[in-house]
């Protein structure tokens, strides 16, 4: 595996003239939890097999480099992929062949955020990489639903409710007058 990433990183220093990698944005901001999805493009001057195209995608932090997508001859090799990404990047094979690398991003974890380098190798047209970087921030405390009163609400209340015992009171002294003036 390492030889075969040291052969790629090689072969793009000999070969990388003409042959372009851009990505769709320099930087991304998500939140934990969420998917997103990040893209690179190429530039292959001839008609383009899946069988000629070598990729490695890592993502680069403070602690340690980790591969999230290797792609070797158009065959997908997942046992080059870090475990934390296991399960959580998936790509759109439709699009390669067209000079498109998209990688969906799943269920993204604060501890995803870091640079992200792809390193494309197109057989005979060559190789090249770019970068991007990704923070991916802590999901946002769901606040309970309670309701504040304010004092001057307490003292409405207060006042509300001795009118309408007030009311009831006199209520019902008119109706005893009534009832014991009838009897």
């Amino acid at each position: 595996m390492i030889f075969k990433f040291l052969l790629l990183l090689f072969l793009a220093c000999c070969v990388s003239g003409t042959f372009v990698v851009n990505v769709s944005q320099t930087s991304y901001q998500a939140e934990e939890n969420q998917d997103i999805t990040l893209e690179w493009t190429f530039s292959p001057r001839t008609e383009t097999f899946l069988s000629s195209i070598f990729i490695v995608c890592q993502l680069f932090t403070d602690i340690r480099p980790s591969v999230l997508f290797h792609l070797h001859g158009g065959v997908e090799s997942p046992e080059s992929q870090d475990p934390e990404f296991a399960g959580r990047v998936q790509w759109d094979k439709d699009v390669l062949t067209e000079g498109r690398l998209t990688l969906h991003v799943s269920r993204l974890r604060t501890s995803d955020s870091g640079f992200y380098v792809c390193d494309i190798f197109v057989r005979p047209d060559g190789s090249n990489s770019r970068r991007c970087w990704l923070n991916v921030t802590a999901a946002a405390e769901p606040r309970p639903l309670t309701q504040t009163v304010k004092p001057h609400q307490k003292f409405q209340g207060i006042i509300a409710l001795y009118i309408g015992l007030g009311i009831s009171a006199v209520a019902l002294l008119a109706l005893f007058v009534s009832l014991s003036c009838f009897s």
